[in-house]
């Protein structure tokens, strides 16, 4: 069946925007509840670093720690690649020889890491699991050179090792290609050219059917001075405006770019809640605010959850990731893109009325807690701390999602492409109750910004909810 890119009505809307690069992943040492922000950044030019990556050595070796042993030693759950295909439900594909064969997940982070390679290899040993068919590292800009005192270094090694591993993890005869930047994308607007690059490079080149990202911009900073709040931003920056927003354009045309490849395109909605962490020099932009790519009409975007699971490891339930005042899924409404027809068309009259004809975000979620950690080996800080890391935050479900998608896309024999049409059109029929984990929990405000809370059905920080993956790839299959 052919399909266009252009399915439904994007118009933008020219409102306050932003931009403040943020790496959306979580390390935790025990539980988030005492988590403290490991560092922030002050404003560079118009962008400002929003990591938070406090690196944590749970157990050191070759040999992973079990869930009993996390919750021993730090009072949190950690999972491995078998018991995240079991909460979720994915098992049963993987035995029925569903694996993502065939299939090429393309993953995009500044820098990459220099050990991931080997680690990738000694994760899966870990684990029990089979090497990639393929795995490829491309740097068409140029090579990065590593300095593991560098915070930044530390960071994208970090979490590039996330990415791969939990993409290959959950679809493990899939075939993984790694695309990096010599630039640090968290270093903002100068950044943003070099990842707009390395996707144009992965759809030009065929590269993939998937790509997963864990980078986002905030929308509300892109009109403030050196990522500062300030009066009259409006008026006095009108030619940032115009420019950052030929930025944002040059994106969106690329993301319509994979939709008419039938490339489906995952974003994070951000750890920091509504405000995003959009903090400078002890400044917090008091106004709700959304990620970009993560609120392009194109792309899929995945929130975050705290999971919750049986004594047998089973799935119990997930609330929405919310451990103010640290942590929380980010998640609103756009002030830059109209509401896409895929919403108007299946969510009630009570949401249309609070997104007031503006995208909401998230469209889909997943475990996102390091309260319930998925585990990962990373050897990049040297010899003394080799071994099994905790991570949270919701660049865990990007890459996860991707997974999921390689295994539905080998389980239908094409490619589904972009997913949201389908994702909401199944949501908002009686497969919804065995396709999605309805998440009805959570605020997620932070940093004294207003928040959203969770409800039936989709809200703004779950979207529809977390999938019960072998019951939704049976369904997407019939859809697309």
């Amino acid at each position: 069946m052919k399909r266009t890119a252009r399915s439904f009505s994007t118009r933008q809307l020219y409102y306050l925007s932003t931009i403040a690069i943020f790496l959306s992943t979580v390390v935790i040492l025990t539980s988030e509840l005492a988590f403290v922000p490991a560092h922030r950044v002050a404003a560079r030019s118009t962008g400002v670093l929003m990591s938070q990556h406090g690196h944590v050595l749970i157990q050191a070796g070759s040999v992973p720690p079990g869930d009993a042993y996390c919750k021993a030693n730090f009072s949190i759950d950690c999972y491995g690649p078998h018991q995240m295909q079991n909460i979720y439900n994915i098992t049963p594909l993987l035995t029925a020889g569903y694996t993502g064969k065939g299939q090429t997940i393309v993953i995009i982070d500044s820098y990459g890491s220099p050990t991931i390679t080997q680690d990738l290899k000694t994760f899966d040993a870990g684990f029990g699991i089979p090497d990639p068919p393929g795995f490829k590292i491309l740097a068409p800009l140029g090579v990065h050179t590593f300095n593991d005192s560098v915070a930044d270094d530390d960071s994208w090694a970090l979490e590039t090792t996330l990415d791969v591993e939990w993409a290959h993890a959950i679809a493990p005869a899939a075939n993984i290609v790694l695309l990096t930047s010599p630039v640090d994308e968290s270093q903002g607007i100068q950044g943003l050219p070099e990842f707009l690059q390395l996707e144009q490079y992965a759809l030009n080149n065929h590269l993939g059917n998937i790509i997963s990202q864990s980078w986002g911009t905030a929308e509300n900073t892109l009109f403030y001075n050196a990522g500062i709040p300030t009066k009259g931003y409006m008026r006095s920056n009108a030619m940032m405006y115009n420019s950052n927003m030929l930025m944002f354009d040059k994106f969106n045309t690329l993301y319509q770019q994979a939709a008419a490849q039938h490339v489906t395109v995952f974003a994070t909605s951000g750890d920091y809640g509504t405000a995003n962490d959009v903090v400078t020099q002890d400044n917090v932009f008091p106004s709700p605010t959304v990620l970009f790519p993560a609120s392009s009409p194109y792309v899929t975007t995945v929130g975050g959850t705290q999971l919750q699971t049986n004594t047998d490891g089973s799935y119990r339930g997930e609330v929405a990731w919310d451990v103010a005042p640290y942590v929380a899924t980010g998640g609103g409404i756009s002030q830059h893109y109209e509401e896409p027809s895929y919403q108007t068309s299946t969510l009630p009259t009570a949401m249309q009325q609070q997104l007031h004809g503006h995208r909401g975000v998230p469209d889909i979620a997943y475990n996102a807690s390091a309260g319930s950690s998925v585990l990962m080996y990373m050897s990049f800080r040297g010899a003394s701390t080799k071994g099994y890391y905790n991570v949270g935050g919701t660049s865990e479900g990007a890459p996860q999602w991707a997974g999921i998608t390689a295994i539905a896309d080998q389980y239908a024999g094409r490619s589904l492409g972009f997913l949201n049409p389908a994702l909401y059109s199944l949501a908002n029929s009686p497969a919804y109750a065995q396709d999605f984990h309805d998440i009805t929990q959570g605020n997620n405000g932070l940093y004294g910004v207003p928040g959203y809370n969770a409800g039936t059905g989709w809200d703004l920080l779950t979207g529809w909810g977390s999938p019960n993956v072998t019951n939704l790839v049976h369904d997407l299959a019939k859809v697309q």
